[in-house]
C-alpha cells in the first residue's frame, strides 16, 4: 500500500489532535470488586486538587472501607438527589447539579449503575454521557463484567447473569482505561478479611463468584479488554502519523431471531473491536410468519446491536443467502458471521443450506461460523412435526382441507379413473399451500398421499401397491404435491413481501403528497401528524418551539391529544440531544411517547411522539423503519420551509434594500428641483426685493408658492406610498357621488394646468360608491396630472365615466405619444424609469404606484390601455355596490 500524502497525513494528526481534545472520559477498570478501582480514583482525584485542578466528587462508594473513606477528606461533594422508591428513602447521583456546578473534573462511580425510576435516563452511564456533551471531564469505575459483549462469556466462566451492563460504544469514548489488578490470592485474602463485603456476604461470594478460576478467567478478560482498547489507540496515531494500515472491511451478523441471536451480535461486537472495522447486524425477512418468542428475540437483539454501537438492517427477499451476499457487495462488507443451528437433513443432502450457498456463491467473503452447542443439544431433543413451529390452526385448516378432498374423491370415486382422482388431492395441496407456510403444505400432500395410496390405490385399504405403473404414479404425484406446494408458499411469501413493500412506500408516497401541497411549516407539520397516525395506527403529536422557546404541541392527530409530563420531558431531551427518548428507549423510558427528533443538533426543527396503545408491544422492524423514515421526511420537509422562508425573507430584505436606495435616489433628485428654486426665487426677493418692480416681486412669489405644493404633493406621495407598504392606510369609507369626486379632481388640476383642455363625460343620474372619497379623489388627481403632462399643447384630457353591471368604470384619455405595450404594467411599479408616467420630466415615480394600491384598498383595479387613434387611456374599475335604500 503506498504511504499517504503529506496533506493527508497532516488532516488524521489535526483530527488525531481534535479527538484527543474531546475526550473527556476516563475509567478505571477491574476484573472484580474489590481490586481497588474507587481508590485509585480518588488517589487520581487528590493529585488533580493538589495541582489546582477544580475536582468534586458527583458520587463515590466507599463500601464502608475506611482507607477509601480517608481519600475524600479535602475534596468537595455534592449532595445527592434523594428518592422515594417502594416506601423506602434512596439516594441517587443529582445530575442536575452537578451540570449546574461544572466542575472541571467530576467523579462518578459505579459507571454500570441501573438509576431508580423518576430519573431522567435509566443508566448511569447515559448521565455520564451527558456530562461528557457539557463539556464535563468525568472519572468514573466500572468492572469488566458489566461490559455488555462479554456478557455471554461471563455467563458461562461464572454461572452468574449480569443485569447491569454498559454498551462497549460508550467505553470507545474514554481517552483513557487505568487497568487496575489485584492478583486473585490477594483479592480472596481482602475478601475474607471483610474489606470487600460484610463477613455473610463474603463467604457467599467465595463460593461463588470469588473462586480463583473466575478471577483468573475474569483478569484476563479485563487485560484483554484494555488491550484491544490500547491497539484501537495506536492504530489511530498510526493513521494520523501516516503509518500504513491495512483497508477496514465491514463486519455483518446475520441473525434469524433464535436464541443465539445476541451471541452473535456479541460475538461480532468483539472481531469488529478486533479488526478495527465498522460493524452492522442483519435480519432476512423472507415474510414468513414469525412466533411471539422469535418476534421478541429479533428485537431484543436489534436493541443490543445499537446499543453496542453497530448498525442494524432488515433485507427482503425469499433467498436469505442471494440477499446478504448482495448487501454484502453494497456495503464493503468483509466478513459474514453466522450461527450454526440444526439444517434440514434434505437441505443438507442437496447442499442447499444457508452455510453451503453461502460457501458456494460468496467465495469472495470470509465466512465465520459460530458454533452454539447449546442451541444444537437442544434442537436433538425436539421432536417437532415438519414445519416445527406451525400455529395449530394451520394444521387444523390442512386436515379440513384433506378431509374435504377425500370426500369428494369418494363420490368422484364411480365415474373417474384412479389417476384423475390425484387431482383432486393435488389441488387440496395448493389450497393449503396458497393460504398456510411450506411445511403445513408439506404435511398436507403426505396426507393426501398416504390416503391417496391407501383407499384409491389398488389393492386398495393397503399401503401395498401391486401395478409399477401405479407405483409411478403415485410417486409423481407426491413429488409434484411438494413441488406445487414450494412453489405456492413462494409465491404467497413474495405476495406478502411484495405487500409490505408496498404499504411501506404507499405510505410514504402519501406523506410526500401531503408535505409537497404544504407551503409553509405550520401546514408541513400538521401535514406530518395526520400521515403518522394513519400510517402508524397510534396517536401522533408535532412539538415546536414558539417564539418564547417553549416547546408545544402545534399538530396532532386526534386534535385533543393531550401529552403528560413524561412525554414533554422526553420531547424536550430528544429534541435537545437529536436522539430517540421515551418509549422503547434507554431514556425517559418512563414516558407512554416514543419521541423521534426532527432534525439534527445543528437544526433543531421538533419532536414528533408517538403513543401506541399501552398493550402494544416494541414496534416491528417494518413499523420502526417506517416510522424513522416518515420523521425523516417531515424533518427534511421543515429544512427546505425554514430554508425557503430564509430565501423569501433574504429576498424581500433585498428588495427593501433597492427601493430604499432607489428613495434616496428620488428624493435627492426630485425633490431637489422645487427646492432649488423656491431657495432661489427666495434668495433674490432678500436680496432685491425693493429694487424690482411689483409684477417680478409678484412672479417670483407665485413661483414660491407653486413649488412649495409641488413639493408638499411629493411628500404626500412618499407618506401615502409608506403606509400603503405597511398597510396602515385606513380606509373611512362613505356614500359619495361619483361626480364630486371627478369634480373635485378637474377642479384641482386646472389650477396646476389653467390652460388645460378637460372634457368631462358623466353618466345622466347618480352613481354612488361606498369608498373613501379623500382616497379615490388623490388617485383619480394623480392620474389626471400625469395625462395633463403629456398632453400636447391644444389636445384635450377626457374623462369619461360609465357603468358596466356591478362595476364603475372611469377613464382618463389623453393624446399624447402613448406608452408601448410591454411597459403598460410596468407604470404602476414604484421608481419605474420610463419617458412617460409621473417620473419624467417632473415626478417622484410614485404617483400611478400609489393609485394603484389606492384602487386595490378598495378592491378595485387600475390598467393602461391603448388610447383613441394615439395616447393612452388609463382605466379605473371599481365595484359598484346597490345603493343604501336598496336591498342587497
Amino acid at each position: 500500500m503506498s504511504e499517504p500524502s503529506r496533506e493527508a497525513r497532516a488532516d488524521a494528526l489535526l483530527d488525531s489532535v481534535q479527538e484527543e481534545r474531546s475526550r473527556r472520559l476516563k475509567i478505571f477498570l477491574g476484573a472484580a470488586p474489590g481490586v481497588g478501582k474507587t481508590f485509585a480514583m480518588l488517589s487520581a482525584a487528590r493529585e488533580l486538587k493538589r495541582q489546582g485542578v477544580d475536582v468534586v466528587i458527583g458520587l463515590v462508594e466507599t463500601h464502608g472501607r475506611p482507607e477509601t473513606s480517608a481519600l475524600l477528606e479535602g475534596l468537595e461533594q455534592l449532595p445527592r438527589r434523594p428518592v422515594t422508591y417502594r416506601g423506602r428513602d434512596f439516594t441517587e447521583f443529582d445530575l442536575d447539579a452537578a451540570l449546574q456546578r461544572r466542575p472541571e473534573v467530576i467523579l462518578v462511580d459505579e459507571l454500570a449503575h441501573s438509576n431508580l425510576p423518576g430519573g431522567r435516563h435509566e443508566r448511569r452511564w447515559q448521565d455520564i454521557s451527558e456530562l461528557l456533551d457539557a463539556g464535563i471531564e468525568v472519572y468514573t469505575a466500572l468492572n469488566v463484567q458489566h461490559l455488555e459483549s462479554l456478557n455471554d462469556q461471563v455467563r458461562r466462566i461464572t454461572n452468574v447473569t449480569v443485569r447491569e451492563t454498559v454498551p462497549d460504544a460508550f467505553l470507545d469514548q474514554a481517552r483513557d482505561i487505568v487497568l487496575v489488578d489485584l492478583p486473585p490470592r490477594e483479592l480472596i485474602q481482602r475478601l475474607k478479611q471483610g474489606k470487600v463485603y460484610v463477613p455473610e456476604t463474603a463467604a457467599a461470594a467465595l463460593d461463588a463468584f470469588f473462586s480463583p478460576t473466575n478471577l483468573v478467567a475474569l483478569r484476563e478478560l479485563a487485560v484483554d479488554t484494555v488491550a484491544g482498547h490500547v491497539d484501537s489507540d495506536l492504530r489511530e496515531h498510526m493513521l494520523a502519523r501516516g503509518g500504513a494500515m491495512p483497508v477496514r472491511r465491514r463486519v455483518l451478523a446475520a441473525i434469524d431471531g433464535h436464541s443465539q441471536s445476541e451471541y452473535l451480535v456479541r460475538i461480532a461486537r468483539r472481531i469488529a473491536e478486533r479488526r478495527g472495522a465498522p460493524w452492522s447486524v442483519a435480519f432476512v425477512d423472507t415474510s414468513a410468519t414469525l412466533d411471539k418468542a422469535r418476534g421478541e428475540r429479533l428485537d431484543a437483539a436489534m436493541r443490543l446491536a445499537r446499543r453496542l454501537g453497530g448498525d442494524t438492517v432488515v433485507l427482503r427477499g425469499h433467498a436469505i443467502a442471494d440477499e446478504l451476499i448482495a448487501h454484502a457487495d453494497r456495503e464493503g462488507i468483509g466478513q459474514i458471521i453466522l450461527g450454526r443451528t440444526r439444517e434440514r437433513f434434505l437441505a443438507r443432502m442437496l447442499g442447499r443450506s444457508l452455510t453451503q450457498l453461502l460457501l458456494r456463491r460468496g467465495a469472495h467473503l470470509e465466512l465465520t461460523i459460530i458454533a452454539t452447542p447449546t442451541e444444537r443439544a437442544k434442537s436433538r431433543l425436539r421432536l417437532r412435526m415438519p414445519g416445527g413451529r406451525g400455529r395449530r390452526d394451520e394444521y387444523i385448516y390442512a386436515t379440513l382441507a384433506t378431509l374435504v378432498a377425500f370426500a369428494l374423491s369418494f363420490i368422484a370415486d364411480r365415474y373417474l379413473s384412479v389417476a384423475n382422482l390425484s387431482l383432486i388431492f393435488l389441488t387440496a395441496v395448493l389450497v393449503v399451500a396458497v393460504r398456510t407456510r411450506m411445511a403445513v403444505a408439506v404435511y398436507t400432500a403426505i396426507l393426501c398421499f398416504l390416503g391417496y395410496n391407501f383407499f384409491f390405490a389398488p389393492p386398495r385399504y393397503t399401503l401395498a401397491i401391486a401395478n409399477f405403473d401405479d407405483v409411478l404414479a403415485v410417486c409423481l404425484f407426491l413429488v409434484a404435491a411438494l413441488v406445487c406446494s414450494r412453489l405456492a408458499t413462494q409465491l404467497a411469501s413474495q405476495v406478502e413481501s411484495m405487500r409490505a413493500a408496498h404499504a411501506h412506500a404507499r405510505a410514504l408516497l402519501a406523506l410526500g403528497q401531503r408535505l409537497s401541497t404544504s407551503t409553509d411549516a405550520a401546514g408541513i407539520r400538521a401535514a406530518g401528524a395526520v400521515a403518522l397516525a394513519h400510517a402508524l395506527r397510534c396517536d401522533t403529536a408535532i412539538l415546536a418551539r414558539d417564539a418564547s422557546q417553549v416547546l408545544r404541541v402545534v399538530a396532532s392527530s386526534p386534535r385533543d391529544f393531550p401529552l403528560l409530563t413524561q412525554d414533554l420531558a422526553a420531547s424536550s431531551w430528544s429534541e435537545q440531544h437529536a436522539e430517540q427518548a421515551g418509549r422503547y428507549t434507554d431514556t425517559l423510558n418512563a414516558a407512554p411517547c416514543w419521541a423521534l427528533p426532527l432534525g439534527n443538533e445543528e437544526n433543531r426543527l421538533g419532536v414528533a411522539a408517538l403513543r401506541f396503545p399501552s398493550d402494544q408491544g416494541e414496534p416491528s422492524p417494518d413499523q420502526r423503519s417506517l416510522a424513522l423514515a416518515m420523521v425523516q421526511d417531515i424533518g427534511q420537509a421543515l429544512q427546505r420551509a425554514r430554508l425557503a422562508e430564509e430565501l423569501e425573507g433574504a429576498r424581500v430584505q433585498g428588495e427593501t434594500e433597492r427601493l430604499r436606495n432607489a428613495l434616496l435616489s428620488s428624493v435627492s433628485h426630485d425633490l431637489r428641483s422645487p427646492l432649488a428654486s423656491m431657495i432661489g426665487s427666495a434668495g433674490t426677493l432678500a436680496s432685491y426685493g425693493d429694487q424690482l418692480p411689483p409684477g417680478e416681486r409678484h412672479e417670483l412669489l407665485e413661483a414660491i408658492l407653486g413649488e412649495g405644493q409641488r413639493l408638499d404633493r411629493y411628500i404626500q406621495n412618499l407618506l401615502d406610498m409608506t403606509k400603503l407598504g405597511h398597510g396602515t392606510l385606513k380606509l373611512n369609507r362613505d356614500w359619495t357621488d361619483v361626480a364630486e369626486i371627478v369634480a373635485a379632481s378637474t377642479t384641482r388640476l386646472r389650477k396646476l394646468f389653467p390652460d388645460l383642455k378637460l372634457v368631462t363625460e358623466l353618466p345622466p343620474g347618480t352613481l354612488l360608491l361606498y369608498v373613501h372619497p379623500a382616497l379615490i379623489e388623490q388617485a383619480l388627481f394623480n392620474i389626471l396630472e400625469n395625462a395633463a403632462r403629456f398632453s400636447p399643447p391644444g389636445e384635450p384630457v377626457r374623462v369619461v365615466v360609465r357603468s358596466k353591471g356591478e362595476q364603475l368604470q372611469i377613464d382618463v384619455i389623453d393624446r399624447g405619444p402613448g406608452i408601448p405595450e410591454d411597459e403598460r404594467a410596468l407604470i404602476f411599479d414604484m421608481f419605474y424609469s420610463v419617458s412617460r408616467g409621473d417620473r419624467a420630466p417632473q415626478g417622484t415615480g410614485l404617483g400611478l404606484a400609489i393609485c394603484r394600491g389606492m384602487i386595490g384598498a378598495h378592491g378595485g383595479s387600475v390598467e393602461a390601455l391603448p388610447g383613441e387613434g394615439r395616447g393612452t387611456t388609463i382605466r379605473i374599475t371599481l365595484p359598484l355596490p346597490a345603493p343604501p335604500d336598496q336591498p342587497g
